[in-house]
């Protein structure tokens, strides 16, 4: 058994080194109930004095003792860490060999001095009297059990549960943070390649748009590796994809435009870092630039709902292109932009979610998390 601070272990009297002061306030009331109704019956039934005499000298030294001596061999034992088993053995030693040695200590103190007024029955032997000793004595360390060890040893058991519960929340914690970690170091690389790639079709058509565009990707990549927080605004998630859209439109001049319709509202709240970004590329690639007869369009549309019937405000980003919609077929083999998303959204919140729907020109992908402001627009507020 563990002991709390609180039960005062090593800076309090003896007993309270073994269980604590709690535990020996709840095991002597229920000691002294045990007691009181062992005597009732010899009280009510007006026994002879000095039989009621010897039955309480019997129980003021027995039961005590058999407490003190139950509880200092259940704190030897859990020291010296013995099973279980070897601890019940020898809890159930000590209470025989108490019960016997305080049983034959009073009956002999009762005979030798006859003044006290204790009168034991001469008819009984000491073998008897000794196995009466060990019988009660094993009795009582029932008692000791129910009193001293089984509230505690209950309390343990769901202190023990909450802390397992607890560590299990906190490796679920760790492992979340550390896949998110992994998709954020997977993300990146993913969208630098896929952006010298769009860069590297214009090194020879037009080489001076081509180092504007490598300076563009600078400074995304300068943004992303200024802040090493997981989370931002999604006004910064959206001057880093007006960037990344400058790249991808002067890559495809002509054939893919971009269209902006962001709320004010939607600009201070949080969301995790390049979260969008696959989805745009996705529009962009399957949807946009397969286009036929027209360019391109891709829409970016960022809104905060209104809360209803007390339900907590929600921010909706909408990606849209005019493709040739969502196709039949699985998706390709390694594709990681709607996967990364969903993982992420679920790891991160509880109820957001990430739903694509195929319109009559094109494909809505629609993300949906709770509104949470930055730190400075809350202050702002308050």
């Amino acid at each position: 058994m563990r002991e709390n601070d609180s039960d005062g272990v090593g800076t309090s009297p003896l007993y309270t080194r073994f269980f604590g002061w709690r535990r020996w306030a709840v095991g002597t009331v229920v000691v002294l109930g045990v007691m009181l109704l062992q005597t009732l019956p010899s009280v009510l039934s007006r026994q002879p004095a000095d039989d009621l005499a010897l039955r309480l000298a019997f129980l003021l030294v027995t039961v005590p003792l058999l407490m003190f001596a139950l509880s200092a061999s259940f704190h030897w034992a859990t020291r010296r860490r013995l099973t279980s088993g070897r601890t019940l053995l020898v809890s159930l030693l000590v209470a025989a060999v108490v019960g016997v040695a305080s049983t034959l200590a009073i009956v002999f103190v009762a005979l030798s001095f006859p003044s006290l007024g204790m009168q034991p029955e001469r008819r009984a032997s000491y073998t008897l009297l000794a196995v009466f000793g060990a019988v009660y004595g094993l009795f009582m360390c029932g008692f000791w059990a129910l009193a001293f060890v089984y509230p505690f040893a209950a309390e343990d058991a769901r202190l023990r549960a909450l802390e397992t519960e607890k560590l299990k929340l906190e490796a679920e914690k760790l492992r979340a943070a550390a896949e998110l970690a992994h998709l954020r170091a997977q993300l990146e690389p993913h969208f630098l390649l896929n952006t010298l790639n769009a860069i590297a079709g214009l090194v020879t058509q037009d080489p001076r748009e081509a180092r504007r565009l490598l300076a563009c990707l600078g400074d995304l990549l300068r943004d992303a590796l200024r802040d090493a927080d997981e989370m931002q605004t999604l006004d910064e998630e959206i001057a880093w994809l007006r960037r990344y859209a400058d790249i991808l439109e002067s890559r495809h001049a002509g054939s893919l435009r971009f269209q902006w319709d962001i709320e004010p509202p939607a600009e201070n709240v949080l969301l995790p870092r390049l979260l969008l970004q696959p989805l745009v590329e996705n529009a962009v690639k399957h949807g946009a630039l397969r286009r036929r007869g027209g360019p391109g369009t891709v829409l970016v549309r960022a809104v905060v709902t209104l809360a209803e019937h007390g339900a907590a405000p929600r921010l909706v980003c909408t990606i849209e292109d005019n493709g040739p919609g969502i196709p039949q077929t699985p998706p390709r083999s390694g594709a990681f932009g709607l996967r990364a998303v969903r993982r992420r959204l679920a790891l991160r919140y509880a109820d957001a979610a990430l739903h694509l729907e195929s319109l009559p020109d094109g494909t809505r992908a629609i993300v949906e998390l709770p509104c949470i402001s930055s730190p400075g627009e809350l202050g702002a507020r308050t």
